[in-house]
């Protein structure tokens, strides 16, 4: 009886073990790619803010070394990202009965450029966009800018995680 229960448990581990082997935490797939090279994004959009550039570059790259075991490099990487902000723009979105604007959006959109040498057919040229609604009693400043831009920087990141190494 004991020699079953020593069977049955060993086999029950061994299929967890198993099991546990054919998934990331993830769901990255950089194949054999060992580096990541991630270029400064320039902001070339009408309206400027000048940290973007910066803290959407940081975030990329902080996804891309936090999600894979990706060492990242200057120059010369497996994997490439680089590309530009072309879009920062506000929106009023809904109106008040007093015919005022009751609700504006800042939508931020990334043009990226993705490069894998590794594997040429996954390559790609894409636009990346997303929004952030905000009170238009709000100022676009302060905590609600840093709000705004965490909320579209994560979204836009993980957008092109997905996109490139995500196995969705």
């Amino acid at each position: 009886m004991k020699k079953l229960l020593y069977i049955t448990l060993i086999t029950i581990s061994t299929c967890c073990f198993i099991g546990c082997g054919i998934y990331g935490f993830t769901g990255g797939d950089v194949g054999n790619a060992k580096t990541i090279q991630v270029d400064f994004f320039r902001n070339e959009a009408q309206l400027i803010e000048p940290s973007l550039s910066q803290d959407f570059t940081t975030e990329l790259q902080d996804l891309f070394t936090r999600q894979t075991n990706l060492t990242l490099v200057a120059t010369n990487g497996d994997i490439q990202f680089s590309g530009e902000i072309t879009s920062y723009r506000i929106n009023p979105m809904s109106a008040t009965s007093e015919q005022t604007s009751a609700q504006n959006r800042l939508t931020i959109t990334v043009n990226v450029r993705y490069i894998n040498t590794v594997d040429d057919n996954k390559d790609f040229e894409k636009s990346f966009s997303f929004y952030s609604d905000y009170s238009a009693t709000s100022q676009l400043t302060g905590s609600v800018l840093e709000a705004a831009f965490e909320e579209i920087i994560d979204r836009i990141t993980q957008d092109i995680f997905n996109a490139s190494v995500g196995k969705w």
